[in-house]
């Protein structure tokens, strides 16, 4: 069984639940209640939207099939908004086919289950579900709290996910967010590649910094404020090395040989010779000396 939630709880969750016919679900919504969570219902797809305007759900429990818009419909105008397309979605459907399951997938859904519910299943899937969903957008947001904001930018140049330090910096950027646009000074980090680029608003700059490819066609932003009159950033700080890439340069900086860091790394010294050729090109150095002197900032 799952850990019971408190109903007191400060972290108590919220579930939207999606359905046509919400007097079906009123024992499902009891338990619910019961076990600690905030229960908010919705007879449409409509509907759903316009709650999920005012409230962002800890997970939403979707019926596949309703009137006007279908749960798979609705689930993909979810997913398609960055500022709800964290949000779990399990769907609750008579259609146990198989094409019916992969296309609540396909759309989005995490998982299902097929009614007549039976409560306790919904409970324990439901839980495993917030908890996931809630560590990930607490990992997200302490992001921000070193001073950063992510953005990950799709292949069409859209903004697939932002941090929320990263949303309030892009709302001081004409054009920023606005349907998930990306804001075309921005844009500016993702043609010149890996690389950083400086913004200048109200008085601060804000640096954006291409951190590359971090799948699914995606490219990461790292976006960090800075005032007008701080110093400019270091050459290491400039560089956006990948992580691999800032492995080697520290045990370089250590005094290790390629074959050490690669024994020490699980990788060939060949694999090492080409990170530190991408080492060398990004920090503007060409020996091994001046790369470990930047890395233990003995050069400036």
């Amino acid at each position: 069984m799952p850990e019971r939630l408190e109903p007191g709880d400060a972290q108590r969750p919220v579930v939207l639940v999606v359905d046509d016919a919400p007097s079906s679900l009123g024992m499902l919504c009891d338990t619910l209640e019961g076990e600690g969570y905030t229960v908010l219902v919705a007879r449409d797809g409509d509907a759903a939207l316009q709650r999920l305007e005012l409230v962002a759900p800890d997970a939403i429990l979707l019926d596949a099939v309703m009137p006007g818009l279908s749960g798979f419909e609705t689930c993909r105008l979810i997913k398609a908004n960055p500022a709800l397309a964290h949000i779990p979605v399990i769907f609750m459907t008579g259609l146990s086919e198989t094409p019916h399951v992969l296309e609540g997938f396909a759309c989005g859904g995490v998982d299902y289950v097929v009614k007549p519910l039976r409560a306790q299943e919904v409970v324990a899937r439901l839980h495993t579900h917030t908890r996931n969903a809630r560590m990930t957008r607490l990992a997200r947001e302490a992001v921000d709290v070193a001073g950063f904001g992510v953005l990950l930018v799709d292949a069409r140049g859209r903004v697939a996910w932002r941090s929320p330090q990263a949303a309030l910096w892009l709302q001081a950027v004409d054009g920023g967010g606005e349907d998930g646009r990306l804001p075309d000074a921005v844009h500016a980090a993702l043609d010149g590649g890996t690389g950083q680029v400086f913004l200048s608003l109200a008085g601060v700059f804000l640096s954006v910094r291409n951190m590359g490819r971090v799948g699914m066609g995606e490219t990461m932003l790292l976006l960090e404020q800075r005032s007008a009159n701080t110093a400019a950033p270091s050459r290491l700080a400039s560089a956006a090395l990948t992580p691999r890439e800032t492995e080697v340069l520290s045990w370089l900086a250590k005094g290790k040989t390629n074959r050490d860091i690669g024994d020490i790394l699980g990788m060939s010294h060949r694999t090492v010779n080409k990170h530190l050729e991408h080492i060398f090109e990004k920090l503007g150095v060409e020996t091994r000396a001046a790369a470990a002197a930047l890395a233990t900032g003995h050069m400036f």
